[in-house]
């Protein structure tokens, strides 16, 4: 498939998930809706993507049930419909792309703020380690613990490598528990 016809598509694609997102909200798996504009302008949008690709995907369309002087649609035969050819056509056009449901999107916002708290956390004590330096003894024990221990955060790669290596250095250097906590005013 061509660029041009993929970025052709990709709008309608967008329009799909974006009727995905903004679907009732259900309080019990049968809830209906006799609202007609949710499966016309949906349909609509399944001709048009079958038009511009030329490919027949009526099959994605809503059917809705007739009661004798209404129609309505179970709110959950829709989002399945949707869902079901956004999930179609991503494997079919869009395989290249982060899955639309595939959970990816929040967890890369994850690791973003953990890396984002780690590398916070690890300025906040090089910049405690610059404070102290000046105030400790020149050449003692808890000098050299907190140079040494300025020299490996860049390779702490989170909380619990932080401790470990902490309470490495303090053992290294002969220092407590309470040795270390007396240098950070606890």
């Amino acid at each position: 498939m061509t660029a041009e016809i993929k970025n052709k598509l990709r709008p309608l694609y967008s329009e799909f998930q974006g009727y995905l997102s903004q679907a009732p909200t259900t309080s019990t798996p049968n809830d209906t809706t006799g609202d007609e504009s949710l499966w016309l302008q949906y349909n609509e949008a399944v001709d048009l993507f079958s038009l511009e690709a030329a490919k027949d995907y009526s099959r994605f369309k809503i059917k809705p049930n007739q009661l004798k002087y209404s129609k309505f649609i179970q709110i959950s035969t829709y989002k399945q419909k949707v869902g079901g050819l956004i999930s179609h056509l991503h494997g079919e056009y869009f395989s290249d792309e982060i899955p639309p449901f595939s959970g990816m999107p929040s967890t890369v916002i994850t690791q973003t703020q953990q890396q984002s708290v780690s590398v916070q956390l690890v300025l906040d004590i090089q910049s405690k380690i610059d404070e102290l330096l000046p105030k400790i003894e020149e050449g003692s024990k808890k000098q050299n613990f907190l140079k040494k221990f300025k020299s490996i955060l860049s390779s702490i790669s989170n909380v619990n490598d932080l401790i470990v290596k902490c309470m490495k250095l303090a053992h290294e250097f002969d220092l407590n528990v309470q040795d270390i906590l007396s240098m950070w005013g606890s």
